[in-house]
């Protein structure tokens, strides 16, 4: 109850070393050993769980919930959201470098390129109660004291809303604790094949300041070595002759990354009935260089000549109040989040194709009419703000019938500041106020939306259970601004303006557009338990996400879109609980789904396309062979394809044409981005050694191949992605309250690719493709204390 005082995960407290592993797809905690039943077998531990916000144990939630715990974070060595996302076989994304990251989950994905002005997430991300998911993608958050890391798949459109369409990630933080004074740091060293060395450095203390206040206090600091090496090159534009040469960006190892943050939270005890937490937290991340190759320049190889590097600053403040009035739970959340990112970006790829294939070089001169080096590159500034409110009432849970239900309101704000620049180029060419540049995009967009939701759960027997909810929600999207060139060139920009400057810094205003939409999503559930461990259920569920506007503003808006999904699901615990067993079959319609793409000079464009089916099972284990051995895993097949043809428009009103005698893709057509199968396997063992705690530990991860891209021109020319399994491997020693380890990550340096795209659009700059792979063989060592 939130009332009651609790020890917070991760305390001084618990067993340095855990004996059995986490399971990868079900929350998964063990007791260190075990626990013994009364003929001595090792057992696995009961797992409490919030993901349908009230306190649970795993095995009763008929919700597919792929998760790590703390013990399962530390082991696999995990500090990033590319670490976890492995080892969460629902989960797939698309990543171009950290901090830029798009997360799908199963298999609902277009391919969509993730740009600024692109369509929201479809799937959500929570830190603790707060979400955190910005417009263009999720926070990269380091991963260290953090309780457990949840995946919950299929729609969670009623208790989670929006951009819970697919699924939601949560991050529960470890909490301030009244029961007593502990600490703990970690220090790592690392080096990575192909590349440069690496350093973690992190720590926290939970300190009792009276018996109902206390603070707990995280901070963080970790250099990532670079692998990526920025080669001499030149180029020679085919209109004006002109060469340009990177002699002065040459270097080895220059995608290296600094990331510095900390937390404070506060647990004030107000009565007996209620507890107050508040919250702040902060993250710099700092990345120098590209995060992908070249392959015709060579492996872990590219030649790019202007600077590429981004600066990704937020802070998070956060309030959860937690208490009882008469016999409701009542919780209230809020938080507000800032951040900004600062980008630069090396453009030369648009500049070249477009000159070879139409002669653009020629439109680029200097004031005297001569032409200068069309080479491009971009000055960015993305600036987000995310304000949220929410308040639920739930009813006691051991009740026949029992409800939760709320009130949510959030508004999301980005401002969008992105400079394409000319050297040299003359002033009237210049976009006004901004010398030398091509193109200005100066815009801000509002992402507005609230509901009402709520569920109610009736037990029709002492083994069967019916639930059902809704979520009646309001959404509203505007943007408005400038984008585009100047008046000395082309009928777009600032010859398209139609009033003066709304948005400060630009020249004057092109788009002013809004959208409103009002819907609702249900949910029911049948769950029978067969006896006290297993279970299994069927569930129907919805899940939307919310329609928007062009930047291009001559395209009409685009529409929410609709998940409907059907799933059946077992929980089941056997042999004298040492084996747990957990999976669903699931069908998921996915009708008039938001598709983006780029279009012309490069703009992003969002038109609703027909119709997808997604097909799937997702299952995990864990086994608890013998005291100290333990084996888990996970795996999802997923089969994601079109139902109605792909024709590339809408019509007046935004609605998807489907009748074309040529679509871009045609119905059958698989979608990108997941892989038909993905799957993970860990085996650990601990043991005495000479009186040391010991262990060693296996795992692999991997997948089968996947496109990029929706539409057959575009994935022909592109490429297939392969499949590809990686394997880490970590051993270590320890005592009292120390431990030492030493770990190989992907041990065989197989180099999967992440992601494959092209600079511009692929018809243009598709013959030059980069590739962004995983970090290659990767060998450190760390060592930790707790008090």
């Amino acid at each position: 109850m939130p009332f009651t005082k609790r020890k917070a995960h991760g305390s001084s407290k618990t067993a340095v070393w855990t004996t059995a592993l986490l399971a990868s797809s079900m929350l998964t905690a063990v007791t260190a050993h075990g626990q013994t039943s009364p003929a001595g077998a090792v057992a696995l531990e009961e797992v409490v769980v919030t993901a349908q916000k009230r306190s649970e144990n795993l095995q009763d939630v008929p919700v597919s919930i792929q998760a790590l715990g703390q013990a399962k974070l530390e082991q696999l060595q995990v500090q990033s959201f590319t670490d976890y996302v492995k080892y969460l076989p629902s989960v797939s994304f698309q990543t171009t470098s950290p901090g830029f990251s798009n997360v799908y989950m199963r298999g609902v994905a277009s391919g969509g390129d993730g740009n600024h002005s692109g369509p929201l997430p479809s799937v959500g991300i929570y830190l603790d109660e707060q979400p955190i998911t910005t417009i263009q993608g999720a926070l990269d958050l380091h991963i260290y004291d953090i309780a457990r890391v949840e995946a919950l798949a299929g729609p969670q459109g009623t208790l989670y809303g929006a951009s819970s369409q697919a699924g939601t990630l949560r991050i529960i933080t470890n909490k301030p604790t009244t029961t007593g004074f502990s600490a703990g740091y970690d220090v790592e060293g690392n080096i990575i094949d192909h590349g440069d060395p690496g350093y973690v450095l992190e720590g926290f203390v939970n300190q009792p300041i009276s018996d109902k206040v206390a603070v707990r206090l995280v901070g963080w600091a970790e250099h990532q070595g670079g692998f990526i090496d920025n080669v001499a090159g030149s180029r020679t534009y085919p209109t004006s002759g002109v060469t340009v040469t990177n002699t002065n960006r040459v270097k080895d190892n220059y995608n290296d990354v600094d990331i510095y943050g900390g937390r404070a939270a506060l647990r004030v005890e107000a009565g007996d009935n209620w507890v107050i937490t508040p919250t702040i937290m902060a993250q710099q991340e700092k990345v120098g260089g590209l995060f992908s190759y070249d392959p015709s320049v060579g492996d872990l190889k590219v030649a790019h000549y202007y600077p590429e590097n981004s600066n990704d600053k937020w802070w998070q403040a956060a309030m959860t109040v937690e208490g009882k009035i008469a016999n409701l739970d009542v919780v209230y959340a809020g938080s507000y989040l800032d951040r900004d990112v600062d980008t630069h970006q090396d453009y030369t790829d648009y500049s070249y194709f477009y000159d070879t294939l139409a002669g653009y070089g020629a439109y680029w001169t200097d004031n005297a009419g001569n032409p200068v080096d069309p080479s491009q590159y971009i000055t960015g500034h993305d600036a987000y703000a995310k304000v949220s409110h929410e308040i639920r009432v739930s009813t006691p849970q051991e009740n026949r019938f029992r409800v939760v239900g709320g009130l949510f309101y959030q508004r999301q704000t980005h401002g969008i500041y992105q400079n394409y620049q000319i050297d040299q180029l003359g002033t009237d060419l210049s976009v006004p106020g901004y010398p030398h540049t091509i193109w200005l995009t100066q815009q801000k967009r509002i992402d507005r939306d609230s509901a009402v939701f709520g569920e109610a759960s009736f037990d029709i027997t002492d083994k069967l259970t019916l639930t059902a909810g809704i979520r009646f929600f309001k959404s509203d999207n505007s943007l408005k601004g400038f984008y585009g060139y100047g008046a000395g060139y082309g009928s777009t920009g600032e010859k398209a303006c139609f009033k003066p400057a709304e948005i400060e810094g630009s020249p004057c205003t092109n788009l002013d557009k809004e959208t409103k939409e009002n819907g609702n999503t249900p949910k029911v559930n049948l769950t029978y338990k067969i006896d006290s461990d297993k279970l299994v259920y069927v569930t129907y569920s919805e899940g939307f996400r919310p329609g928007g506007i062009n930047r291009r503003g001559t395209l009409p808006p685009y529409h929410s879109d609709y998940l409907k999904n059907y799933e059946f699901g077992w929980k089941t615990t056997w042999a004298d609980n040492r084996f747990r067993w957990n999976g669903a079959v699931f069908l998921e319609k996915w009708n008039g789904f938001q598709f983006a793409l780029l279009g012309a000079n490069g703009l992003t464009e969002i038109k609703n396309a027909g119709a997808a089916e997604i097909k799937g099972v997702e299952t995990d284990f864990t086994f608890a062979v013998s005291h100290g051995f333990t084996i888990n895993g996970s795996a999802a097949y997923t089969d994601a394809a079109l139902t109605k043809n792909y024709c590339g428009f809408v019509d007046a009103q935004g609605n998807p044409e489907t009748n074309c005698p040529a679509p871009e893709a045609p119905d059958g057509t698989a979608l990108p981005v997941t892989p038909k199968f993905k799957a993970n396997v860990t085996a650990r063992y601990e043991f005495d050694l000479g009186g040391y705690d010991a262990f060693v530990q296996g795992s692999a991860a991997g997948q089968t191949s996947n496109w990029t891209d929706l539409r057959i021109l575009e994935r022909g020319i592109i490429g297939k992605q392969s499949g590809y399994v990686t394997a880490d491997f970590s051993a270590g020693v320890g005592r009292d309250n120390w431990t030492f380890q030493a770990f190989l990550e992907n041990a065989f340096d197989k180099r999967a690719s992440l992601n494959r795209y092209a600079e511009c659009a692929e018809t243009v700059c598709g013959t030059q493709v980069y590739i962004v792979p995983n970090q290659p063989r990767t060998f450190g060592v760390k060592f930790g204390q707790k008090f």
